[in-house]
């Protein structure tokens, strides 16, 4: 007796294992603390050094930007707030202290060099190219830099580009 074909799955992989996998990537990157010998012998210190402090403060740009639209719009945490918080692992794992928690509007304002748009729509289609220039700008810079580095960036990178295309989702 043949067995029932198997109920119709989409092809390709979906967005939770998507995002798992490149939140996973990116953490399990994350788990050096940059003094492996790669490092040390594959390129020069200081456009390593360069390169993991730019990323560094990109990440707190990033989670910044997080802060003034959940500050200006609170109603948007539960779908932003697991995004910000990905972005302040990204910014621990260049060596950044980030605040775990994101501000209320009642408990900060927003940074002073991020404007926040007017509508929440617009918020998030800011929100999603600054992370989309953000994986470009980091998907060049893996290709100056050596093992352990290069990696991260690749990590964090996709994981940008995931983020671009979540905040995106729903406002298309």
């Amino acid at each position: 007796m043949p067995y029932p074909p198997p109920p119709h799955m989409p092809s390709g992989p979906r967005r939770r294992s998507l995002l798992a996998s490149v939140a996973g990537g990116a953490l399990l990157a994350g788990c050096s603390d940059g003094t492996g010998t790669e490092e040390n012998t594959a390129g020069s210190p200081s456009v390593v050094e360069r390169t993991r402090v730019r990323a560094a403060r990109d990440s707190r740009g990033i989670v910044e930007r997080y802060d003034a639209v959940l500050a200006a719009y609170p109603a948007l945490a539960e779908r932003v707030g697991p995004l910000r918080a990905e972005a302040v692992r990204h910014a621990e794992a260049f060596g950044e202290t980030v605040a775990k928690s994101s501000p209320t509007a009642s408990q900060t304002s927003p940074a002073p060099s991020v404007t926040v748009p007017a509508t929440e729509k617009d918020a998030l289609a800011q929100l999603a190219a600054a992370e989309r220039a953000l994986a470009d700008r980091r998907a060049k810079a893996l290709l100056d830099v050596p093992g352990e580095l290069a990696r991260l960036l690749a990590s964090v990178a996709a994981a940008g580009a995931a983020h671009a295309y979540l905040l995106m989702e729903g406002i298309r």
